[in-house]
């Protein structure tokens, strides 16, 4: 096939995967919504509900960031047909045929973002994320597994360009770690993670085993969005909170004073912790909105109406319900068991290269 061809069977594609879109999209739906929530910012009391007004303000960001980037599209549709109409006039111009090729590949970029964007809907999908890690049962081994899936999305959350902060590192002596909890700053960053929630499996033979015996090994992911704690109610006697030492980062001064703040939740055995700021007050803080986080979301999840309505033991690790494996021996194969989407290098996928999995997810749910 000539390259000519090649760039338009592309330009085609394109010009299709943008009418699917339009379709999906519904920019009449869009616009009447747009039309509506701007009109009620004009109404007299309309900023005396700061939560509601500031709720509406994001909504019309929101979908005006829909319709711009979709006329975006559009416009690179409408260059894209000139490229190939002066391709048409003139077919040995081989500096245009560069030019089309180099927009083509931003434009098929573009649009590639486009409709992972169109999956991240959810009412908490936009907002920044809290991300723990739990080592299961098995020890050094175990914790060494903890330690490598932190590794893989730090290697993903850097290569994403996505913030974060460790908010606490439970770092064992003889290595690995037993939990961990991390701070995502970024657009969708809970939407993108959500995906990651559950527990890990690991099948390898492990360097620790002087017999070079196969171990399977198991560690949970927990993810929950970062809530305001204006949004959420929560009854202070429902809480255990308990200073300690820090051990993590922070200078002279966070090792020598108790800043490190642990909070239970007494109804749901719930616990959280941060040891990141040398201010005990600032640790307390952050941990209470990661606790108003998964409160939040378990709420949601169980069609709850209060937050007083959830009981029961929420814990991070539950082995029969791993949602990924990942086997180094006797063969490699990373498999995710949700969408059975699977990938056999091993070594790239512990390098963060976990995208794919993260978008089969959201294609499904």
């Amino acid at each position: 096939m000539s390259d000519i061809q090649e760039l338009k069977n592309r330009i085609a594609n394109f010009s299709t995967s943008l009418n699917e879109l339009g379709d999906s999209l519904d920019r009449v739906k869009l616009k009447e919504e747009l039309q509506n929530l701007e009109a009620k910012t004009l109404e007299k009391d309309f900023y005396k509900d700061k939560n509601k007004s500031e709720e509406i303000f994001d909504r019309i960001k929101f979908i005006n960031q829909k319709l711009e980037s979709y006329e975006s599209l559009v416009y690179d549709l409408g260059e894209l047909e000139a490229y190939e109409d002066l391709i048409d006039f003139d077919p040995s111009n081989e500096s245009v045929l560069r030019e089309a090729g180099k927009y083509l590949n931003k434009a098929e970029a573009r649009i590639d973002n486009f409709k992972i964007s169109t999956l991240l809907q959810g009412e908490f999908d936009k907002l920044n994320a809290y991300m723990s890690i739990h080592s299961g049962a098995g020890g050094l081994e175990a914790q060494d597994w903890a330690d490598m899936l932190k590794r893989m999305y730090l290697r993903w959350l850097q290569k994403s360009d996505f913030k974060c902060e460790i908010l606490e590192e439970n770092r064992d002596s003889a290595g690995g770690i037993k939990s961990c909890y991390l701070k995502i700053i970024g657009k969708n960053a809970y939407g993108y993670l959500k995906s990651e929630k559950g527990v890990h499996r690991l099948v390898r033979i492990s360097p620790f085993d002087t017999s070079n015996r196969r171990h399977t090994s198991f560690a949970s992911v927990d993810v929950f969005p970062e809530i305001k704690g204006k949004e959420v109610s929560i009854n202070k006697d429902d809480l255990k909170i308990d200073t300690y030492r820090s051990s993590g980062k922070g200078g002279q001064g966070v090792n020598t004073t108790d800043s490190a703040v642990r909070i239970t939740h007494l109804p749901t055995g719930i616990v959280v912790s941060c040891q990141n700021e040398r201010s005990q007050l600032f640790n307390k803080e952050t941990a209470l909105s990661m606790l108003y986080g998964k409160l939040k979301l378990i709420k949601e999840e169980e069609n709850k109406e209060k937050i007083e309505d959830i009981t029961g033991s929420y814990t991070d690790i539950g082995f029969g319900q791993q949602i990924r494996s990942y086997i180094f021996q006797p063969y490699q194969l990373v498999k995710d068991h949700r969408t059975n989407f699977e990938v056999g290098d091993v070594e790239s996928v512990m390098d963060g290269d976990i995208e794919k999995f993260i978008i089969e997810y959201l294609k499904q749910n």
